[in-house]
């Protein structure tokens, strides 16, 4: 059984755990001074062409979310996202615990748009109503698609012609800007705060939350101490993240899982499937009978994500740092034998 379910059923990419074997014996301070995670912060930096950006390392994506969105918040503030959104889908209510409301949006394509959040906007009422203050993406979105540059940059002047904040999720940015036009600087440019993702980009585990707006940046360590996300053994976040920042590895990581999506996609698109979205990133939705789905999961795991009718559904394949060629190869050749067969039993029934 060959899992297709997500982007982190692996370990860590060689390098990583190389590095992480051979700094083992080495002491450093605590909580993130250490020597690597400040060189790491560094790299992060550069790449940003950003000098001023406030770099923090911690374990999970969950928690970069909560952490970040409970740090900007108010008690009486809520933040804007889509409906497909993974704060508002799974995370298990994690913002709502902290007393912040989800200003939820419908769209097709996972996509949020400056008329969803002028939307929003126009129905708050004053004392009623939680005042909008946080305007939550993913980059890529929960259901495969991107943002392009100008969707970014529209986004951002919004959010700044009505005072609100910014903040990306970049769970797996390294597929996102992969297959999008925005760069590391407009990421620094164009948002309040974003964070870096690892654990599904080749990592042991961990996320780099990046903060470029100076008010938000005074004090944002003790949020992390607060709620348990400051690591003791903060260099095994460093170390990781450096490695990824050294010689555009993180980026090579994305290009890598985007490549194999693509071979997948190309094939159901030869056998005439449809797709739920239209991705260009790691994560594609291919519409299937039930019958080919079947016969897939005998050999393969991987998410049913939504039932189209009666007789067909939409799956969820995920490529990752380690997705080899020859898998994928592989999976396409029992897909034609999947389709082929179906092909026969429709026939034979009519």
């Amino acid at each position: 059984m060959y899992s297709f379910k997500n982007d982190y059923s692996e370990g860590c990419h060689p390098a990583i755990l190389q590095a992480l074997m051979e700094s083992n014996g080495e002491q450093h301070s605590g909580y993130g001074f250490d020597m690597y995670s400040q060189q790491a912060a560094d790299l992060i930096r550069e790449k940003l062409e950003s000098p001023s950006a406030a770099v923090h390392f911690i374990s999970g994506g969950t928690q970069a979310n909560l952490t970040v969105i409970a740090s900007i918040l108010r008690p009486y503030e809520s933040v804007i996202a889509v409906e497909t959104g993974h704060i508002l889908v799974h995370e298990t209510g994690a913002i709502e615990a902290t007393g912040h409301k989800i200003e939820a949006v419908q769209s097709t394509d996972g996509k949020l748009r400056s008329s969803d959040i002028i939307a929003v906007l126009d129905k708050f009422e004053e004392i009623h109503k939680p005042i909008p203050r946080l305007v939550y993406i993913s980059h890529p979105t929960e259901i495969g698609t991107h943002y392009r540059r100008e969707e970014l940059i529209a986004l951002s002047q919004c959010c700044r012609e009505n005072g609100l904040y910014l903040f990306i999720d970049g769970a797996r940015l390294a597929s996102g800007l992969c297959a999008s036009d925005i760069t590391f600087p407009d990421l620094a440019r164009y948002t309040d705060v974003f964070y870096i993702g690892g654990t599904k980009s080749g990592a042991l585990l961990g996320e780099a939350i990046v903060i470029n707006n100076p008010v938000l940046q005074q004090n944002f360590i003790y949020n992390l101490k607060q709620r348990g996300a400051l690591l003791a053994k903060g260099r095994l976040l460093g170390i990781q993240f450096k490695v990824l920042f050294s010689n555009d590895l993180f980026l090579e990581i994305g290009n890598h899982m985007n490549q194999m999506a693509a071979k997948l996609a190309n094939a159901f698109q030869e056998l005439g499937y449809s797709f739920l979205t239209n991705s260009q990133t790691n994560q594609i939705f291919p519409i299937l009978p039930i019958s080919v789905i079947e016969k897939l999961q005998k050999k393969y795991d991987f998410y049913i994500w939504q039932k189209m009718n009666s007789r067909e559904s939409a799956i969820r394949l995920v490529t990752s740092w380690a997705t080899k060629e020859a898998m994928i190869n592989q999976f396409i050749e029992d897909l034609y034998i999947a389709s082929e067969v179906e092909k026969k039993e429709v026939c034979e029934v009519r």
